[in-house]
């Protein structure tokens, strides 16, 4: 028999791409035989992370729908039809048995022409609001994975699974390495620390706030560990001291994780995964720039249940202080909104979405004894 062959497509963002890396080496660890390829938009990061990650990957030609009125918008009927073209060449070529689509414009054509051609296929979810390319893919593929509740007002009910969102393993245990971190960030074990989080490029909003409430940190007595990101490292490296540790990008995340008290994050879907996992009291500022603002119905989908506390953009300089002092000097509080948002974890994501994957292969449990 020969090896599996499997064809993962999304990209654009990292919320779209680690997800499909992550379901890759679950494939792989069970069937190291399997045949990869990663297809995305040429241009994006997913060209330069699914190499990186061990990976073969082919670009479209394919971009989002502007807002606004662009030069761009007047492409994408040529982008599509010339991504639809490739689409149907890496098919044909390639013959996988299944395909598996992330989210992102990039999944859109590949997974619409194999559908087309009858090859089996999967999409994956991660946020509670729909993406547009899911919604469009969602009635001719066979399994839809998802993150969140409620999520039959955009896909048919018959093929949702609630599996949750991959994360990276290295977070399903952060037992015993709040000292080792201590000692890589040269942290004091006497003071509190805060985790600032706003993605690999930076969140400028979160940046802003922090820049000016370093007074108020330092007068709670807390410790900062600032991830910038790298867009804005060079503007505010200046400010590091011995409590406000400044980085553009953390490279080990579950040592920032296990040695923070307090997380204050944005709201992408791998984000908040992921902080249900690490279960600490978390500030949830989310992005009001993405499409269907949807950072700000994933946070909501925590904090409505008494989960985290949602601060938007616009009410930061009234709302932020009290929120704060309150979780630094009610450790209780902290604790209650730890316990409440790991009770949200779904640590087997990864798992139970290549089973489904298994299920389109037509490999049972008796097929492996």
């Amino acid at each position: 028999m020969r090896p599996y062959r499997v064809i993962l497509s999304g990209g654009g963002t990292g919320g779209h791409i680690y997800p499909a890396i992550a379901i890759a080496k679950e494939i792989k660890r069970r069937y190291p035989d399997t045949e990869f390829l990663f297809v995305g938009a040429q241009d994006r990061m997913e060209m330069e992370k699914v190499p990186q990650a061990g990976f073969d990957i082919e670009g479209l030609w394919i971009s989002g729908i502007q807002r606004k009125l662009t030069l761009e918008n007047s492409k994408f009927p040529f982008k599509l039809a010339s991504s639809l073209v490739k689409s149907a060449r890496i098919l044909k070529r390639f013959r996988p048995d299944v395909v598996i689509g992330t989210g992102g414009f990039a999944s859109g054509p590949l997974l619409r022409r194999a559908t087309g051609k009858g090859v089996p296929a999967l999409i994956q979810e991660q946020n509670s609001y729909a993406g547009i390319t899911n919604k469009w893919l969602s009635k001719k593929v066979q399994k839809i994975c998802v993150a969140y509740d409620g999520m039959e007002r955009f896909f048919p009910a018959s093929k949702i699974i609630k599996t949750g969102n991959p994360v990276r393993a290295d977070l399903l245990n952060l037992e015993g390495k709040r000292a080792d971190a201590g000692v890589k960030y040269h942290l004091s074990p006497n003071a509190k620390v805060v985790l600032i989080i706003g993605g690999s490029l930076g969140a400028r909003a979160i940046n802003e706030l922090v820049a000016q409430q370093l007074s108020f940190f330092k007068e709670t007595g807390v410790q900062l560990l600032w991830q910038t990101g790298k867009l804005y490292y060079d503007t505010y490296k200046h400010l590091e001291s011995d409590v406000v540790k400044i980085m553009p990008f953390i490279d080990t995340m579950d040592l920032a994780y296990a040695a923070s008290d307090i997380i204050i994050s944005r709201a992408g879907a791998s984000s908040v995964s992921e902080l249900c996992i690490v279960g600490k009291a978390t500030i949830f500022i989310p992005s009001p720039n993405v499409a269907e603002d949807h950072q700000t119905k994933n946070a909501m989908a925590v904090s409505d249940k008494g989960a985290a506390i949602l601060l938007k953009e616009d009410r930061l300089q009234v709302q932020f202080q009290p929120a704060f002092k309150t979780l630094v000097d009610d450790s209780e509080y902290r604790m209650k909104l730890g316990v409440a948002i790991k009770e949200l974890a779904l640590p087997d994501a990864t798992k139970d979405i290549v089973d489904q994957v298994e299920i389109l292969l037509g490999i049972t449990k008796t097929n492996q004894a």
